[in-house]
């Protein structure tokens, strides 16, 4: 297997820190606003409408992952082995901010440009952050890892928080979708600001290394994933965690893009009361990423993933048989506190499993994991949703109550993703996996 160069870890300042502390600050806003509390909602009703709105929001999101799962392997490994993570990084991240403030034409009906500008903007959100995550090995180290990616995930909830404030006022007090869509703009310049430090105070420490003779990245890349795949008997517990990621992320991913379209269309709530629901659970969440940063140092990585699934569980039975808006601000607190241990927890150990020098490589693999399975998970979500409430519909059932309808069963494939993932991961011998890292 052609291997890469081991990368010596060099000790970090506190504001290299806080560099890569404030890029989560900011992409949290994008997915706080874009996809929780803001966007998802307006699509699904203003630009689209109805069931349609859900399938084609479900649709939308599968494409933009799709295209990352097929991507990121190759171009994690190019960023390895050319030391540039931090280009791809800038490339994407200036992706996702222009056709994130684009969104102000998505102007309801428009859904050319309402659908095709989030497919961009989601595009460059996931691809950025599989080059954010893979320059945590080079500001951390293995003992610390946890705690490192817990404050990252925390300080970045806190980022999605103020945002969400900045703008809760200005849709409060200016009724309209002229200000919701201007709000996309503000979010857009939020996650711009906030990502300069890092490209501006965290040099990048991996070096390129020179081509064989006759090779480009392109085709070096290639052969590398090809020997990774060949001898990838050699990573069997991080290709079985992987697949453990593929299934349960899934249930996190279609909470996450739905949890706007649920509140709204199961229990009325308007924009403000979205914005505010997803205040809360992005406390929860603040709560999830400092408690779950501790004891994944403490009880190990697997052990912490499996209470946090569980926990996610719980929330995803209450919320199928809740039936009040009181009662869905306290699933959402709950949910909160468990997806932010099962992202963080994540993207620490892939950090434990991955060999020194090809963490990029491994974070690409992981997002494969992660965006292909958010291809399936979204888009079966977004399918009975809407297929459902057409039969229910077909049924003699108002279309109001058959939409109602048709998102609680869509509830229940959540709550399926997460369970089959929770028993694949039983299989993920940490220790073992530890050892070839």
């Amino acid at each position: 297997m052609t291997t890469v160069p081991i990368q010596t870890q060099t000790s970090t300042t506190r504001r290299e820190r806080w560099a890569w502390y404030l890029y989560d600050f900011g992409n949290s806003a994008y997915a706080s606003v874009v996809l929780l509390a803001v966007y998802s909602a307006y699509f699904q009703g203003s630009i689209v409408g109805g069931a349609e709105g859900s399938r084609l929001w479900g649709l939308a999101v599968g494409i933009a992952m799709l295209v990352v799962a097929i991507t990121s392997p190759i171009l994690g490994t190019i960023a390895d082995f050319s030391g540039s993570k931090k280009k791809f990084l800038l490339f994407y991240t200036i992706m996702a901010c222009v056709f994130t403030a684009g969104l102000f034409f998505a102007t309801p009906g428009n859904v050319a440009i309402g659908m095709g500008f989030f497919i961009l903007a989601e595009i460059g959100y996931r691809s950025a952050q599989v080059f954010y995550n893979a320059l945590l090995p080079e500001i951390a180290e293995p003992h610390e890892v946890g705690r490192v990616s817990g404050n990252g995930w925390a300080i970045g909830t806190i980022g999605g928080i103020l945002c969400l404030v900045l703008i809760l006022p200005l849709i409060v007090m200016i009724e309209g979708d002229l200000i919701i869509r201007a709000s996309l703009v503000i979010t857009a310049v939020f996650f711009a600001v906030s990502a300069a430090p890092i490209f501006l105070w965290l040099p990048e420490r991996a070096k390129a290394k020179p081509l064989p003779a006759g090779e480009n990245y392109v085709s070096y890349a290639f052969k590398q994933l090809s020997q990774t795949i060949k001898t990838a008997s050699q990573f069997k517990e991080y290709l079985k965690f992987m697949a453990a990621y593929l299934i349960f992320n899934d249930g996190v991913i279609m909470a996450l893009n739905f949890a706007a379209i649920i509140g709204a269309v199961l229990y009325g709530m308007d924009q403000t009361q979205l914005i505010i629901f997803v205040i809360i659970v992005q406390v929860s969440n603040v709560a999830g990423a400092y408690a779950f940063g501790t004891w994944v140092d403490r009880l190990g990585g697997k052990r912490s993933l499996a209470i946090s699934i569980m926990t996610m569980i719980i929330a995803i039975i209450w919320l199928y048989l809740n039936q009040t808006s009181t009662g869905f601000y306290l699933v959402g607190i709950l949910a909160g506190f468990a997806m932010a241990g099962i992202e963080s927890v994540s993207r620490a150990m892939v950090s434990f499993f991955a060999p020194p020098g090809r963490s990029g490589e491994f974070y690409g693999f992981f997002a494969v994991a992660g965006r292909s399975s958010s291809f399936i998970g979204p888009t079966i979500y977004g399918l009975i949703a809407a297929e459902a409430a057409f039969w229910y519909q077909a049924q003699g059932e108002t279309v109001t109550t058959a939409e109602q309808m048709g998102q609680k069963l869509a509830i229940l494939s959540i709550g399926v993703f997460l369970l089959l993932g929770l028993i694949v991961l039983s299989f993920v011998n940490e220790k073992k996996a530890r050892s070839f890292s």
